[in-house]
C-alpha cells in the first residue's frame, strides 16, 4: 500500500505477538529534519508523535487518514499503521475478537515506544477503531497524551446494534459470507457503490484514488478474515461502560450525516464523561468518514 502514501513517506514494520504490523512514516524530503525520529520528550523542541488508526470495513488501510497526516507532517512525527488483517499487515486466518485488536494495538504502541522513544502519543482514530482506542485509553491511559476521534462507536452501544447492510443470518452463514465479501469489496463497482450509498454524504467527493486504494487492500490475500469478522458482528461491543473511566483529554468529531452511528449516539456517548470529552464538533453534510470526505476541515480541527 506504499503507492498510496504521500511523497516522502516510507513503510516500516513492528512485530507483535499476533503478527507483523506495517506502518507508514516520514522518511525523506519534502519533510523537514526536525520531525525525524527519535524525538526528545522534554523541552521546547519536543513534538508528540501523532498515530493515526484507520477504521474497519472492506479495503480499509492507513490510506484512510493520508490526506490529514500528509498535511501535518511538516510539524509532527506521524505514524500510520495498517491494523492486523488490513492493508499490508499480517492477517489472522480465523475469526477475530475485540481483544485481538486491543492487545495488538497495545503491543504496537509498546514496541514503538521501545524503538523510537515516542512516549505518550496523540491518537487519531475513526469509527469502530476509535471505539477500540477509547476502550484501551480507559484502561491504560499512560499510552496516550490526547485522543482525537471521529464517530467513535462499539457498534453495540447502549445494548443496541448499529445498522447492518445484510441480515445477521446471512452474515454468519459459512461460504455465503465469503460470497458477500467477494461481491461487495473486491470489485471496483461495489467499492464505489458502498462509498456513495453508505460512507460519503456527497458522491462527487469520492476520488478514483480512494476507490483504487480500498480495492487494492480488499484484494490482499486473506483480507476477508478481518472484514468478515467485522461484518458478522464478531467484534462489536458496548462502548458506553468505558466512557466514565476515561481520563485522557478527548475531542470527538462527528459527520452530521453519518449512517449507522448518528450524531445523537455521539452526543449520548460524550455526555457520559464531559470532563474527558472536552470538545464535540459536528461536520455538517458529511458522512461517517469526515476526514476522508472533508479532509481539509478535519485537518484544521485536529
Amino acid at each position: 500500500m506504499l503507492s498510496f502514501q504521500p511523497p516522502g513517506f516510507g513503510q516500516k514494520c513492528v512485530s507483535t505477538p499476533l503478527g507483523k504490523m506495517v506502518y507508514y512514516t516520514q522518511v525523506s524530503d519534502p519533510w523537514p529534519a526536525k520531525v525525524t525520529f527519535p524525538q526528545p520528550q522534554s523541552g521546547p523542541e519536543s513534538k508528540p508523535t501523532v498515530v493515526f488508526f484507520h477504521n474497519f470495513g472492506g479495503g480499509a488501510s492507513a490510506y484512510e487518514w493520508s490526506k490529514v497526516y500528509g498535511a501535518i507532517a511538516t510539524q509532527y512525527p506521524v505514524i500510520a499503521p495498517d491494523l492486523l488483517g488490513w492493508g499490508d499487515s499480517d492477517p489472522l486466518k480465523r475469526r477475530y475478537t475485540p481483544e485481538d485488536y486491543v492487545n495488538s494495538i497495545a503491543a504496537f504502541l509498546t514496541r514503538l515506544n521501545s524503538q523510537l522513544d515516542t512516549g505518550p502519543i496523540i491518537a487519531v482514530a475513526s469509527s469502530f477503531t476509535a471505539g477500540l482506542i477509547l476502550r484501551l485509553a480507559a484502561n491504560n491511559p499512560d499510552y496516550f497524551q490526547r485522543l482525537f476521534l471521529t464517530c467513535p462507536a462499539g457498534f453495540k452501544d447502549f445494548g443496541t446494534g448499529a445498522g447492518r447492510r445484510h441480515p445477521e443470518p446471512l452474515n454468519k452463514t459459512p461460504f455465503l459470507d465469503q460470497a458477500i465479501y467477494a461481491l461487495g469489496a473486491t470489485n471496483e463497482l461495489a467499492v464505489r457503490s458502498f462509498f456513495e450509498r453508505f460512507l460519503f454524504y456527497k458522491s462527487d467527493r469520492l476520488s478514483n484514488e480512494t476507490v483504487a486504494a480500498y480495492l487494492t487492500s480488499a484484494q490482499k490475500p486473506d483480507a476477508e478474515y478481518a472484514a468478515l469478522s467485522f461484518l458478522r458482528g464478531d467484534l462489536y461491543f458496548d462502548l458506553a461502560p468505558y466512557l466514565p473511566k476515561l481520563t485522557v483529554p478527548t475531542a470527538m468529531v462527528w459527520g452530521g450525516r453519518a449512517q449507522f452511528t448518528p450524531v445523537a449516539l455521539g452526543r449520548r456517548l460524550a455526555a457520559l464523561n464531559p470532563e474527558a470529552v472536552q470538545q464535540f464538533q459536528v461536520v455538517s453534510e458529511t458522512g461517517v468518514l469526515p476526514h476522508l470526505e472533508q479532509h481539509g476541515i478535519v485537518t484544521a480541527l485536529l
